[in-house]
């Protein structure tokens, strides 16, 4: 029996959900189709799924095509929910890619291609609802290949468009030769000397879909099922099998995370080699084996896998298999299971906005913390900051969809009513230059015992926090080092102006600590000796003294963005786009269209969406994602409200500790 971990992915409402129920009742896993209008299919388990029609979490079901065991993840389609494609990504043998016959290919499906393809996973193109009044077949299949990619291979023709009677007729295309010669020279030549086979054609077509070179296309209807057959041949024939040693060291990767009916963690992990079975001992974690910082140990208490629609428990899980496990408390999305594949990447970017979430009449703030930092744990990408003084709560999000569906979920699984503050855009702070600072155990104002040199110095953009050591290891014991360590990047997360500073060099020039000291016939005298909170306590107000003496400079997230629309409309458009900071860099016109392509502040962003249909009668079609960060107007420059002790006012600071250790 062969596996094949397939996922399903497409822009919001081409869809996919409904496919993978065709796909389901077609295997003969589920004996009626759901609908996502009435709320009860077999992918869309949240309640709020089921009300807003829309994908939030991935899901994963199981069924049989002949001799291959398809295990299909469902995807959300909402930008707001990429993080949730992202880590499907890394499990994948191969997907299908779902545009809709009416809508065509959207903003979102770009995206999505262009990330299947950088990461060269195999990929069909399955165009949906041939059978609703609009839907277009050349129109479309010339979209697909102008905006998405050239090396596209019909897989057959559609009729009868717009009509419940629409249907797929399989059939290679002609062009279908010239696409595949040119990624295969022994091809190219037979085509030329006109001796090309059918079934050599077949072969070199499965051969380069499974390279990701080219990319089938299907027309077809998940409503009526015209052209699932085809589709479900072609999953089959063309996309690769998962490979994996089962005898081989285990290593896996969990892609997601969620709470059982006891609070428990389950994660779900695709097993890339090896055989996991229950009270297995295993390390788990983001670093390499050994690194004990960043992996820990647990053991496997229950193991479930996926078959014919359901999960259900087993003794063991193998190679190239998907399965839900028990036991792992302190795991989280991202984590390699075992041995290391490879570093768990992000494919998109992270969120660039930030709100406060705000407990409304009768809700306790820290139960709302807590609720929170669980919805963290299944979300990497969404991160959390508490504000201990004022006892609020700041939470990073892609977008607006987002609010709703973390105030539905904290209503509807903790109790909780929230209300939302202004959203924001995160920003970043850079140094300008190097800046150092030192404080000396005993010395002047120093009321720790420990003495702690930084010198930051810029880093390139995207290098990460580097922390380096210029005195000698064994100068004072370890631990205190890594206090240093762990504070400095803990630090970082808020500049002078509140905003992370990503990318630097932290040195440590200097260090000393004041033995351990203890009295005649007594114990350990705190007050005569270091301690880990010294260190940890003095180096936020030596790091932000060389910060201060470095310089930093705020930088604002910028979103790539790609705007279409009629030549006649841009007089109305241009003097949007400058007053909301947009700058073209590429106009180019298409008969009676026009594109721009530029750069604009994420700020601006959700603006620019409210105004272009009345700008372009409804015509216009804008895409955007993060790019990168520029440097921010220094006549306004961005503030952040700190959520730390303020290191910035030595005396709010000492006082704010004190009061935290007394606490």
């Amino acid at each position: 029996m062969h596996l094949l971990n397939l996922g399903i992915l497409a822009h919001v409402d081409a869809g996919k959900t409904s496919l993978t129920e065709r796909l389901l009742h077609s295997a003969g896993v589920i004996d009626e189709i759901g609908s996502v209008d009435a709320g009860n299919t077999q992918t869309d388990s949240l309640a709020l799924e089921r009300q807003r029609g829309i994908t939030i979490k991935s899901a994963v079901v199981s069924f049989a095509l002949g001799d291959v065991t398809v295990n299909l993840i469902d995807t959300p389609g909402h930008p707001d929910f990429i993080a949730e494609v992202e880590r499907v990504l890394g499990v994948l043998d191969g997907a299908v890619l779902v545009v809709s016959a009416v809508e065509g290919v959207q903003p979102q499906t770009r995206v999505l291609m262009r990330t299947l393809q950088r990461l060269r996973i195999p990929t069909l193109v399955f165009v949906n609802k041939i059978d609703r009044r609009g839907a277009r077949y050349d129109a479309v299949l010339r979209a697909v290949s102008e905006r998405l990619t050239a090396a596209v291979v019909p897989m057959g023709t559609a009729d009868a468009l717009g009509t419940r009677a629409a249907r797929f007729v399989p059939g290679l295309a002609p062009s279908a030769l010239d696409v595949l010669a040119d990624h295969d020279d022994a091809l190219l030549t037979a085509y030329v000397e006109d001796t090309v086979s059918h079934g050599r054609l077949r072969a070199a077509l499965a051969g380069q879909t499974r390279q990701a070179l080219v990319h089938p296309v299907y027309f077809g209807s998940a409503v009526t099922g015209a052209g699932v057959d085809a589709l479900t041949d072609g999953i089959r024939e063309l996309l690769p099998t998962a490979d994996g040693d089962p005898g081989a060291p285990v290593s896996g990767t969990v892609f997601k995370v969620e709470r059982g009916p006891a609070g428990e963690k389950v994660a779900y992990a695709r097993m890339f080699s090896g055989t996991l079975r229950t009270r297995d001992r295993i390390p788990f974690g983001t670093g390499e084996p050994g690194d004990g910082d960043t992996r820990a140990e647990g053991r496997i208490t229950a193991i479930s896998v996926f078959d014919q629609g359901t999960d259900s428990r087993d003794d063991l899980v193998p190679a190239g298999r998907i399965a839900k496990l028990w036991g792992l408390a302190d795991i989280r999305i991202g984590d390699a299971i075992g041995e290391p594949r490879k570093a768990y990447g992000h494919c998109f970017a992270p969120p660039t906005l930030e709100t406060i979430v705000a407990p409304a009449g009768g809700t306790d703030r820290r139960a709302l913390h807590r609720a929170l930092t669980r919805l963290a744990e299944q979300d990497p990408l969404i991160g959390l900051r508490h504000d201990e003084v004022r006892q609020e709560t700041f939470v990073s999000l892609y977008g607006e969809v987002q609010k709703e569906v973390i105030q539905a979920t904290l209503a509807d699984d903790f109790g909780l009513d929230v209300t939302f503050r202004e959203t924001t855009p995160l920003c970043v702070e850079r140094p300008v230059g190097p800046g150092s600072a030192v404080e000396f155990n005993k010395k002047d104002a120093n009321p720790f015992l420990a003495t702690v040199g930084l010198r930051v110095d810029p880093a390139p953009v995207g290098s990460g926090v580097r922390f380096r050591l210029e005195v000698e290891l064994g100068s004072m014991p370890y631990a205190f080092f890594k206090a240093v360590e762990d504070t400095v990047r803990e630090s970082l997360g808020q500049g002078l102006h509140g905003w992370q500073v990503p990318d630097c060099t932290v040195t440590m020039t200097h260090s000393g600590y004041s033995p351990r000291q203890s009295h005649a016939h007594q114990g350990f005298d705190k007050s005569m000796s270091s301690t880990g909170y010294d260190f940890r306590g003095l180096t936020p107000l030596v790091l932000i003294e060389a910060l201060r003496r470095a310089g930093t400079r705020v930088h604002e997230p910028m979103h790539r963005f790609r705007l279409e629309a009629p030549t006649d409309t841009l007089a109305a458009v241009l003097p949007v786009l400058a007053r909301l900071r947009a700058v073209p860099q590429s106009t180019e016109t298409r008969g009676a269209s026009c594109v721009l392509e530029g750069s604009v502040p994420a700020a601006h962003v959700h603006e620019l969406e409210q105004q272009l249909p009345g700008l372009t009668r409804g015509e216009g079609e804008l895409e955007s994602a993060f790019d990168h960060y520029a440097p921010a107007p220094r006549d306004t420059v961005p503030e952040r409200r700190r959520t730390d002790l303020n290191p910035l006012n030595r005396k709010e600071y000492l006082l704010n500790l004190t009061r935290r250790v007394s606490n």
